[in-house]
């Protein structure tokens, strides 16, 4: 079940909802990251001012060019680590489109869903932004102290995470969000492992923007086939 929803997702990847769906992801996190990157540089500017006097060295005035390269390497590599996890959460505000395109080839016999407000959207996205971010950041220290098992933990821990969130915003748009809870415990083993399939491509470069679209079209078909 799992599998053949994911491929009855992939073939309906060319949907023009989907793709309004990645670009507005995908330009929302990179407005995100440089916003980031922008605040770092102005506190680290802040911070150290035109030159800094040391303890034997003196005077300098080069700190500042300094840690701004070496904060540009950091958020190059928080961003590789985090792009995807964080395009995932932005693109959970606009699941319902995901979702409803779906249901629309698929399901059209159901009646129509619930949309989701803008504000309880944006309310989500914020928590499930804290807790991937979150649970990445430590994960890297993980990933130090198990290197043999950095993959597993990797794979394990963001298949999770995203099996969790889009099982449940798929869910709510139906049930609403107690249901929603009651059905992710029934079947959370189902929605741990089609949440590490959708965790397998993220190491693979452009394929991982694509997963979040895949996961929410995966999810709609799995929650709709799964039995009540």
């Amino acid at each position: 079940m799992i599998f053949s929803s994911f491929f009855l997702a992939l073939g309906q990847i060319g949907d023009p909802r989907f793709r309004k769906v990645l670009f507005i992801g995908i330009g929302l996190t990179l407005a995100l990251l440089v916003a980031a990157y922008a605040g770092l540089l102005f506190l680290i500017e802040m911070l150290t001012g035109e030159s800094v006097t040391l303890p034997v060295v003196g005077e300098i005035t080069w700190l500042g060019d300094l840690l701004g390269f070496g904060s540009l390497l950091f958020m190059i590599v928080l961003s590789a680590l985090l792009m995807v996890p964080v395009a995932s959460a932005i693109t959970s505000m606009f699941l319902d489109e995901v979702a409803q395109a779906v249901e629309d080839r698929h399901y059209s016999r159901l009646g129509p869903a619930r949309r989701t407000p803008l504000s309880e959207a944006v309310r989500d996205t914020i928590n499930f932004l804290g807790i991937i971010i979150a649970a990445n950041l430590v994960a890297i220290f993980l990933y130090v102290a198990f290197a043999p098992l950095a993959p597993f933990i990797f794979y394990g821990l963001n298949g999770y995470l995203l099996g969790m969130e889009y099982f449940t915003l798929v869910a709510i748009r139906r049930v609403g969000r107690v249901e929603a809870r009651k059905a992710r415990r029934r079947h959370l083993l189902t929605i741990w492992a089609a949440g590490i399939l959708m965790a397998l491509p993220l190491s693979v470069p452009l394929l991982n923007l694509v997963i979040p679209i895949l996961g929410a079209a995966t999810f709609t078909h799995i929650y709709h086939r799964l039995p009540s």
